[in-house]
């Protein structure tokens, strides 16, 4: 064969790209010049610039600039999609320098929102940012308003109340904490208005939930922002059953600008619903085992051993190392049961003690059904691996996603929490890959941002918040990148369609004005793409460099 890679019967291509680079990202590393979509796959590729001239037709749009440098779009294997969607709407804190600052910008949507209706925060920002150090107390958010409930929302598991919302919640001194959950008391018992875990829902379930069409816009400006900072593919990590309709409804009106791969939190113990019964509702509403498309389809279920870096469950406890959420008898049997009938899993596991017993459940599981396919068992996070639990993974073959974003954000509290020498520690990703590990890259959003070469970034230069932590774990910028796209395909079981750009594969790309594998490293997290394509389609183009060619690529229904 030559430079030149073709399938089938040579034809007219609806788009070609002629660029600087084009890093194909496969494992020989092969780099072309020149790229031909049809439909919603790529055509061709070539490594010299006119080498696929040969498929330019009357209707075939050109994009031709030598200082372009195009990349498999990046999956982003760990965020919260939905999330993103609501706070669309919600009060931004993420720019806040101090509780007052957050007071201001509360009071200020309180004054041109009507009494008695809720007010919430978005939540992706970090108490560790602030001045206090501190969510604010329910005491200081009556402060901003006392005629308006208020949620301050940070992270998909950290919040804070005012008394207005802790009361119509039905939160008071005599209220016990909720499986999975911890309501935070003064020395007298009252409540403080911080909320962790399982115990904002009776808070969160009160907010008045918009009407579709204003759910669906909201979710379609998150998804063309995540399609805006380089992200082809969100796995969104915390999909309720109910807000799978919401999703069908964004792809079938056309604003799901990104592919998203579900994934279902599975109740925690002592919730209403047992496992059984939660699957059984979920396939009464066709929600199964990958059901769906290459643009919307369910990857799997997932739940949290502690999903908190910052108070997780530690081999070496202190006063705010919290329980386990799960018995590990409880949460085999679970497992156990969901792998059984097809589901794919994912444990959050951040802490040492968390990763030991989610790799002691996924072993006992692959003792009594060792015929499970490798990759239905993963485990989330995995930041304070250690080199045991390391060489466990590896020999079981369970994969891991891993978040640099949360730790660059996360580190100044980390370094408190857990000292300089375990925060270094965290996301050991040289070690995982040198030992063979199988490991594919997210954000952790809220807790991260979402853009895609930050998260490349961070992962080479080990730069946080805190300063540069753990500088011997830094990987290169092409292993990154990897991760977030060759990897990341691996993890979801969809390596034979994308995650690398070659002849026959989904056509998901990126296009930079800069490559980020040569330039200044200082400069490569702040880069934004030119152009995102997925499945053929410019999901965003900043400089209008090509018009949708099949405009039903968003329109057909789920």
């Amino acid at each position: 064969m030559t430079a030149d890679e073709r399938t089938g019967a040579r034809s007219h291509a609806d788009a070609l790209v002629r660029a600087g680079r084009i890093y194909s990202m496969d494992e020989a590393g092969r780099m072309y010049r020149a790229l031909a979509l049809r439909a919603d796959r790529i055509l061709a590729v070539s490594a010299e610039r006119d080498g696929l001239d040969d498929l330019v037709g009357p209707s075939t749009q050109i994009v031709d600039s030598a200082g372009l440098t195009v990349l498999p779009a990046f999956d982003d294997t760990h965020a919260r999609l939905i999330a993103a969607g609501r706070a669309v709407r919600d009060v931004p804190l993420d720019q806040a320098g101090n509780i007052s600052h957050c007071i201001e910008l509360i009071r200020a949507r309180a004054a041109v929102t009507p009494p008695g209706q809720w007010i919430r925060t978005g939540a992706n920002w970090h108490e560790v940012n602030l001045a206090e150090r501190r969510l604010p107390t329910a005491a200081e958010l009556d402060t901003a308003t006392i005629s308006h409930p208020v949620l301050v929302r940070r992270g998909s598991r950290h919040a804070a109340a005012n008394n207005l919302a802790l009361c119509l919640a039905g939160i008071n001194p005599g209220t016990p904490d909720p499986p999975g959950g911890i309501i935070a008391r003064g020395a007298a018992g009252q409540p403080t208005g911080w909320l962790t875990g399982s115990a904002i829902a009776p808070a969160e379930r009160l907010i008045p939930v918009p009407g579709p069409d204003e759910q669906v816009g909201a979710l379609g400006t998150a998804a063309r922002d995540f399609a805006a900072r380089g992200i082809g593919t969100v796995r969104d990590i915390e999909v309720s059953r109910d807000e799978m309709p919401l999703l069908r409804h964004a792809l079938s009106a056309g604003l799901l600008a990104v592919r998203v791969r579900v994934v279902i939190p599975v109740p925690f113990p002592g919730e209403r619903l047992k496992v059984g019964e939660f699957l059984d509702g979920l396939e009464e509403d066709g929600i199964t085992p990958r059901s769906g498309d290459d643009r919307l389809r369910v990857w799997g279920l997932a739940t949290a051993l502690d999903d908190k870096a910052e108070n997780g469950g530690l081999d070496q406890p202190d006063a705010l190392t919290e329980d386990l959420t799960w018995d590990p008898g409880e949460l085999e049997d679970a497992v156990h049961r969901v792998a059984l009938r097809g589901w794919k899993i994912g444990v959050h596991a951040w802490s040492d003690r968390a990763i030991t017993t989610a790799l002691d459940v996924y072993e006992r599981v692959l003792q009594r059904d060792p015929g499970l396919p490798p990759g239905i068992l993963v485990i989330e996070h995995a930041g304070l691996a250690g080199p045991d639990q390391r060489a466990r993974a590896v020999r079981l073959r369970i994969p891991v996603t891993v978040q640099y974003p949360l730790l660059a954000a996360l580190a100044p509290v980390l370094v408190e929490r857990c000292g300089d020498q375990r925060v270094h520690d965290i996301f050991p990703l040289r070690e995982w890959l040198d030992e063979g590990g199988t490991l594919a890259a997210g954000s952790g959003y809220p807790g991260g941002s979402y853009a895609a070469m930050a998260s490349l970034a961070g992962m080479v230069t080990r730069d946080t918040r805190a300063g540069v932590l753990g500088a011997p774990h830094a990987i290169t910028r092409q292993e990154a990148a990897r991760l977030h796209t060759a990897g990341a395909a691996r993890l979801l079981g969809e390596q034979h369609l994308r995650g690398m750009l070659a002849p026959g594969m989904l056509a998901d790309l990126v296009a930079y004005t800069a490559d980020p594998f040569t330039a200044p490293i200082g400069t490569v997290a702040g880069l934004l793409p030119e152009l995102t394509i997925v499945g053929g389609r410019p999901v965003h183009d900043t400089h209008q460099l090509l018009r949708p060619h099949h405009e039903d690529w968003l329109n057909s229904a789920q």
